[in-house]
């Protein structure tokens, strides 16, 4: 289980109703939190942090809890809830929005885009960060960008997915050499899937018009799109028509620099080689 700072007044809600339930299912059978955590294999003061919204209680002690206070599914069924808890607020209204999208277009220069990084290379990126995350914020965040890329994931060709690749993110060893070797070979496996087309700016392209940084398109099932950016300590969501249709542009010129996806997947594989 995680523990939660409680700066997210949504994520504290949903924390304190999981909590309110627990305690509304062990007071009906006249049971003590330390009976209970004793029965579910956690301490007394593990069940009183989630009874109280201040802990994340993991899938299994909710499948638990809900086997030992006989409640029927009514526990084990906020697992999603608690999930989604656990994520920054902008991790889930980004994930909203991309559930929405019927395309997303993604240029990045200094990472591999969010949702293309292995576990080992976001582990690197979020431990690089300073000052330091503690080891739990790692993990957490870790876990959130790993939800994420379950829409890449799933079966089926909508969203339709463009990546534009700045060759000196797929050349910076985040992580070290092996790390950097399977994110490159995940990149190629991601390159093949129907849906997804991912190119490459080379870095001895004389024109680049991303050098303002990395962004996100995301063009929505009802006709709209809207941008995202997140540098350093700013996340924004961008809505507003003309300056979307600058980065609309702005995309449009990029790819058109980029090699194709074709000409991309074997610039990947020799770079591989290479590393």
């Amino acid at each position: 289980m995680e523990p939660y700072d409680g700066d997210d007044e949504e994520s504290t809600t949903v924390l304190r109703m999981i909590g309110r339930t627990i305690k509304l299912w062990r007071d009906r059978l006249d049971m003590t939190q330390a009976e209970l955590g004793a029965a579910i294999g956690y301490s007394e003061e593990q069940v009183s942090s989630v009874e109280r919204g201040r802990r994340a209680p993991s899938a299994a002690f909710l499948e638990k809890a809900d086997e030992v206070l006989g409640a029927g599914g009514m526990i084990a069924c906020l697992r999603k809830d608690a999930e989604e808890a656990r994520f920054p607020k902008k991790v889930r209204d980004l994930a909203k929005l991309e559930s929405q999208a019927v395309e997303i277009c993604a240029y990045d220069n200094s990472l591999v885009n969010g949702l293309l990084q292995t576990p080992e290379y976001l582990k690197a990126v979020f431990g690089s960060r300073r000052p330091a995350f503690p080891e739990e914020e790692v993990e957490r965040l870790v876990a959130a960008r790993l939800a994420r890329q379950e829409i890449i994931e799933k079966t089926g060709m909508v969203p339709a997915f463009n990546f534009v690749q700045d060759e000196a993110a797929l050349r910076r060893p985040i992580g070290g050499k092996m790390v950097l070797r399977q994110q490159l070979e995940r990149l190629l496996v991601v390159g093949q899937m129907r849906n997804v087309e991912i190119q490459v700016l080379p870095l001895n392209r004389e024109d680049n018009a991303g050098l303002d940084g990395p962004f996100h398109l995301l063009r929505l099932r009802e006709g709209a799109t809207v941008g995202h950016t997140d540098v350093q300590l700013v996340s924004r969501l961008i809505s507003n028509r003309r300056e979307v249709q600058i980065l609309e542009l702005r995309y449009g010129i990029i790819r058109a620099q980029a090699l194709t996806p074709r000409e991309s997947l074997a610039y990947i594989e020799k770079l591989l080689g290479e590393t």
